[in-house]
């Protein structure tokens, strides 16, 4: 349930919010604490994310405020699932739609029977190279500062990730949508890349929208605008107050 008052941002509060795209995740930890500034009239509050998401991904994010900060980490590492849209046939550098399509590749052979076969072999542990345009560190810079510079030779290390469940949505005119529940640590864009190398074709992540958190659920999450009015609604806030 979401709470429209009796809000302790001091003491601690846990929020759900649906991350706009196009949005950072530091953006919107920025106005939200500009809100609860605004509503406590405290020049210093603790706001801080457990779970980041790229800007060209939507969907749940856990804020926490106050003494609840201390819980972040603990958040950070819970299961996460999404619903994620694949572009088939082609391939970007980046494996999503912030960089331009780089090569094309057949898919007059891929069938819903061939999808159900590669998606399964995707479930349980294995082994995942992450995306160069990544924050993964390489020597202490970003990678994806490297990726950016022209370094697109580099290789990141290998990681153990999980995946306990990936279902088949739909599929149609080389879009194909998929459910994933993942541990932490699993890039989705680098799995649309290796189902599309399964497929004997290229995939990129054209959409992601994050659903679930451990016990946490996307239908609990507040709109950015719906928790600026619940605010809004218990303190009123100067007209020319800029948010």
């Amino acid at each position: 349930m979401k709470k429209t008052e009796g809000f302790n941002f001091t003491e601690g509060e846990l929020l759900l919010f649906d991350k706009p795209l196009y949005w950072t995740s530091f953006d919107l930890v920025h106005k939200v604490r500009n809100l609860v500034k605004k509503h406590t009239g405290e020049k210093k509050i603790k706001v801080g994310h457990a779970g980041t998401l790229d800007p060209m991904a939507t969907g749940l994010m856990i804020i926490c405020t106050g003494k609840f900060t201390k819980k972040i980490n603990d958040l950070t590492i819970i299961d996460k699932s999404y619903i994620a849209t694949l572009r088939l046939g082609q391939t970007t550098p980046s494996f999503d739609r912030e960089s331009e399509v780089d090569a094309e590749y057949p898919t007059a052979h891929i069938t819903e029977e061939l999808i159900l076969s590669v998606l399964a072999q995707f479930k349980g542990e294995s082994q995942q190279v992450p995306p160069l345009f990544s924050a993964k560190s390489i020597n202490g810079v970003r990678a994806y500062e490297l990726a950016r510079e022209g370094h697109t030779d580099i290789v990141l290390k290998a990681v153990t990730i999980n995946i306990p469940d990936i279902q088949l949505i739909s599929y149609a005119n080389n879009e194909l949508v998929i459910s994933v529940s993942c541990t932490k640590g699993t890039y989705i864009r680098s799995l649309a890349r290796d189902i599309g190398l399964a497929l004997k074709s290229g995939a990129y992540l054209v959409g992601l929208h994050r659903t679930v958190a451990g016990n946490f659920k996307i239908n609990n999450a507040y709109s950015y605008k719906e928790f600026q009015e619940i605010l809004a609604s218990l303190q009123p806030i100067s007209e020319n107050t800029v948010l």
